[in-house]
């Protein structure tokens, strides 16, 4: 946090010093042309009233030449011979005329501090506080109602939540618009001067935090998951609620928040359950003994599942029987998979097919407690 604000000072100072610059250029282009204009007004009336007066008449195109090669310090010696044209003196630029023109040129030159000061005025700093504030309280807002709505209707909440991300960038995006644009306005060159120099800085300063920025983008543009989903990114699995530009949040199975960095998540694999559906697949495991009836068993299970509050039927239950060694004893591993009908119910129904299950076997002496322990 403190490089970033750091790096924020120095955007700020190179984009104040680039607009007085070019400010500076752009008057002193000026001033350059005025004098330009002035000198080849007078000096062609006088080139015109020798060569009259002479009897040498020049051609217009000559006299042109003649006043650009004086202006441009070159030797102007061939100028009619006549008694009016000896008499006469051809303006010659001197260090008095050069130190003329730079001190005309440096009054009007802007002071840089008052320059300054007119762009970080008290006025538009408070109209920038201003709708910044009001750009933030506005975003909460509209995400508390979004979430309000996404809370009452299960079937679009997933779709409702997907959109606070991009709303929530969309306007940040429009405000910083709206502020440079409306109340700084500066001209094109120093924006793109300022876009250079915050890239400089950024990429000196912030590496970590633009990586994230970065990475968060992607995460919007390719949506590998979205907020409502049920992630596994290796160390945690949770259900997706905030997709940030710096990281992504999570809620855990213990309902603990977890913030992960957007650069972890696109530079790792990361397991989707349920993809943006409402439902997703839930696995039970049960040991048990390796001699026990696996139809009957199959059969327990998948009525079991199936008599679940928390079941989604429209897709299928799978009874799946697995040989696995523990402390050197052979055992019949069972896994029960069946679909939640909400993915915040992944873990009761877990506990629930588990319970109702092991109930069933013991209830009809398939097994008994000592084959438990």
């Amino acid at each position: 946090m403190k490089n970033f604000i750091i790096s924020l000072i120095l955007f700020t100072i190179c984009w104040l010093q680039t607009d007085v610059c070019a400010q500076e250029l752009t008057i002193i282009d000026t001033l350059k042309a005025k004098i330009d204009s002035s000198v080849r007004f007078h000096f062609k009336e006088y080139l015109t009233d020798t060569t009259v007066n002479s009897g040498n008449y020049q051609d217009k195109t000559d006299i042109d030449h003649t006043i650009k090669d004086t202006i441009h310090g070159k030797d102007t010696t061939k100028l009619p011979s006549s008694s009016h044209a000896k008499n006469a003196s051809v303006p010659v630029e001197t260090s008095e005329s050069k130190s003329s023109l730079l001190k005309s040129m440096e009054k009007n030159v802007p002071d840089k501090p008052r320059e300054v000061l007119e762009v970080i005025s008290f006025s538009k700093i408070f109209w920038t506080v201003v709708l910044l504030v009001l750009a933030y309280y506005i975003i909460k807002l509209v995400i508390k109602i979004l979430d309000l709505f996404s809370e009452r209707s299960a079937k679009f909440r997933i779709t409702i939540k997907s959109i606070i991300p991009v709303f929530r960038i969309a306007f940040w995006s429009i405000t910083i618009f709206a502020i440079i644009k409306g109340i700084y306005n500066p001209p094109f060159e120093t924006v793109i001067a300022f876009t250079a120099s915050v890239g400089i800085a950024i990429g000196f300063a912030a590496q970590d935090l633009l990586k994230n920025v970065f990475g968060g983008m992607a995460l919007l543009l390719d949506q590998p998951f979205k907020v409502g989903d049920k992630i596994d990114s290796g160390k945690y699995y949770g259900e997706v609620i905030e997709i940030g530009l710096r990281a992504t949040r999570l809620v855990t199975p213990d309902d603990s928040i977890v913030s992960v960095p957007n650069s972890e998540l696109v530079n790792s694999s990361v397991s989707n359950s349920n993809s943006g559906e409402l439902n997703c697949q839930v696995v039970a495991e049960i040991y048990l003994p390796i001699d026990i009836d696996t139809h009957r068993v199959r059969q327990i299970a998948t009525e079991s599942a199936q008599v679940s509050r928390y079941v989604y039927l429209n897709k299928p239950i799978t009874v799946l029987f697995f040989n696995e060694v523990k402390e050197r004893r052979s055992y019949l591993k069972m896994r029960l998979k069946a679909y939640v009908m909400d993915i915040r119910y992944e873990f009761q129904f877990k506990s629930d097919m588990t319970e109702i299950v092991m109930r069933e076997l013991l209830k009809q002496e398939i097994i008994s407690k000592d084959e438990l322990f």
